[in-house]
């Protein structure tokens, strides 16, 4: 349940304004147009390259305050059409699917990181008040390339926020978001229902969970309350590959279900990081949020390469094996969270909402 004054400080924040969603066919973005589609919100623009998926929205929504922007974060041009006369971004746009990025690395780099670079050069070409991006828990110690342009994303946004007078850029950096759009909760859900085994990497594998709407609520803590060049986090819980199955395969009455253990697949971690040790340091406690403050070191090169911060010896990490734990119950309990899980138990199975 939503709490009203946040609701009602969210809608007075977005009255009469229009909101650009790049990459807004994707999970992220249906979630926001739920938020607010009957609020005062002037207008949402979703920006995407798939028509389909647009149609697809549109059909679904029906609601004369959304227009749909066809482009690519990857030509200046297509953004700057949509961008003009935009209050607000939220950039969501990525490629974001590990397997794809190692193959295609480049591609990678086009979408996350040049995409990127584009859409806040039009951000501030075209006075947007507010941009916040998406980022993910790969992008710290990052090992595949999904990761790397996502961490090369991070960089941009902290660079262009140095230079940017009127648009403040901050971003949000944040775990497994449950049941959206290629995550394994749907997978597990699937191989159940058709009487598969289930493939697991390694059972004790973590990973921080959360939903979509707290996706959203940690998207719009960054939007009122970011300055330039901050990254956002929400302390998340974590859990166990092995507990994630263990609740699932009871909320679906198969206790015996099959399991198999497939082993790590190339470009996974035993556990993901949202803050680094160097991160840590500086971080401010916001109690349900950490925030990053950008690196304000200028060119002097002396400041990077001949001092050093002693404080950074003795700090750790914050990761999913040393955050909160969840264990069956309280897994159990957050699946519930979800509505496609919620009709799963009653019998009504329906897919994951986009």
């Amino acid at each position: 349940m939503l709490n009203k004054k946040r609701v009602e400080r969210e809608i007075k924040m977005f009255k009469n304004k229009t909101l650009l969603i790049s990459g807004g066919t994707g999970s992220f973005g249906n979630a926001v147009l739920r938020r607010f589609l009957e609020t005062d919100i002037k207008e949402i623009r979703i920006f995407s390259r798939d028509e389909k998926k647009q149609d697809d929205m549109r059909k679904r929504y029906n609601n004369s305050k959304l227009k749909f922007y066809i482009g690519d974060v990857r030509d200046y041009q297509s953004v700057l059409n949509a961008v003009r006369g935009v209050d607000y971004i939220f950039h969501a746009a990525a490629l974001k699917q590990v397997p794809s990025c190692e193959f295609y690395p480049l591609e990678a780099v086009k979408t996350n990181v040049l995409g990127t670079e584009n859409v806040l050069e039009v951000a501030i070409a075209c006075g947007v008040k507010r941009v916040v991006c998406l980022s993910t828990d790969k992008a710290v110690y990052p090992i595949n390339a999904m990761g790397i342009s996502k961490a090369m994303m991070e960089k941009v946004i902290v660079a262009k926020s140095r230079s940017s007078e009127s648009t403040v850029i901050c971003a949000t950096r944040y775990g497994n978001v449950m049941a959206s759009r290629g995550s394994v909760i749907p997978l597990f859900v699937d191989q159940i229902r058709a009487g598969r085994a289930l493939s697991i990497t390694d059972p004790n594998m973590t990973r921080f969970m959360m939903t979509l709407d707290d996706a959203v609520d940690l998207v719009l803590y960054a939007f009122e309350h970011g300055t330039p060049g901050e990254i956002f986090v929400q302390k998340a819980p974590a859990a166990t590959i092995e507990t994630l199955v263990q609740s699932l395969v009871a909320l679906m009455a198969v206790p015996d279900h099959e399991i198999q253990v497939i082993g790590t697949r190339h470009g996974e971690k035993l556990y993901e990081s949202l803050l680094t040790r160097e991160e840590m340091v500086c971080a401010r406690d916001l109690g349900g949020y950490y925030c990053i403050p950008p690196d304000l070191r200028d060119l002097n090169y002396g400041k990077f390469v001949e001092q050093g911060e002693v404080r950074i010896s003795g700090a750790v990490d914050y990761n999913s094996h040393n955050t909160k734990r969840l264990d069956v119950d309280g897994m159990k309990a957050l699946l519930m969270k979800l509505s496609f899980m919620q009709a799963l138990v009653q019998g009504e199975y329906a897919q994951p909402e986009a």
